[in-house]
């Protein structure tokens, strides 16, 4: 850390000492509590494989790239807020079944994004209007399925978060997800032009 200045590369360590600490915790408590063994940990790993098998029965194949987009933008958007409302310990996960993670694995790679590319898929087919599907999706996820989680203790929230905070949450990853994918359909439709 040659560029660093002293102070600097000292707080730098602190840092990453810390950081290692908080990892080898979690993956401690993990095991004690969240792991194999743990009814908990079979309904994560559920959450993550009932929803894919779902997505590769009912996905569109003409449409697999551009669903799959879609999808694969609200799961970065979930995760990264996610993880930052996680790592601030607005929201939290008593068991997970990834412990790496700050996220919730199967919701944030999974449940959420099939959901999503399912309903993308639906509004696409049936022309009908993607913003209220999915407010209602949104809806759904915030004020049915959340709750459900933390009446199982599988989620919480706290310093002040309430599910609306959540829904908002929801909302802007929705807004982003579908705003990239537009981007990106417009730039191609104009190279089609172009040619």
């Amino acid at each position: 850390m040659s560029g660093l200045s002293t102070e600097q590369a000292k707080r730098y360590e602190e840092l990453k000492e810390a950081q290692e600490k908080v990892f080898d915790l979690w993956n401690q408590y993990w095991w004690d509590y969240s792991g194999f063994d743990t009814w908990q940990f079979w309904l994560n790993v559920l959450m993550i494989i009932i929803p894919l098998i779902i997505l590769c029965i009912f996905i569109d194949r003409k449409r697999l790239f551009l669903l799959l987009f879609f999808g694969f933008n609200i799961h970065i958007w979930s995760a990264y807020l996610d993880g930052m409302a996680t790592r601030a310990n607005y929201i939290g996960y008593p068991y997970k079944a990834v412990p790496m993670f700050p996220i919730h694995f199967g919701m944030d790679t999974s449940l959420v994004p099939v959901l999503f590319i399912l309903m993308y898929q639906y509004t696409i087919e049936k022309k009908a209007n993607f913003y209220l599907h999915s407010l209602l999706l949104i809806f759904l996820i915030t004020f049915l399925i959340k709750p459900i989680l933390e009446a199982g203790n599988l989620f919480f929230l706290s310093k002040g978060t309430n599910y609306f905070h959540i829904f908002l949450g929801y909302l802007l990853i929705t807004i982003l997800s579908k705003g990239i994918t537009y981007f990106f359909l417009r730039m191609k439709e104009k190279e089609l032009v172009d040619k």
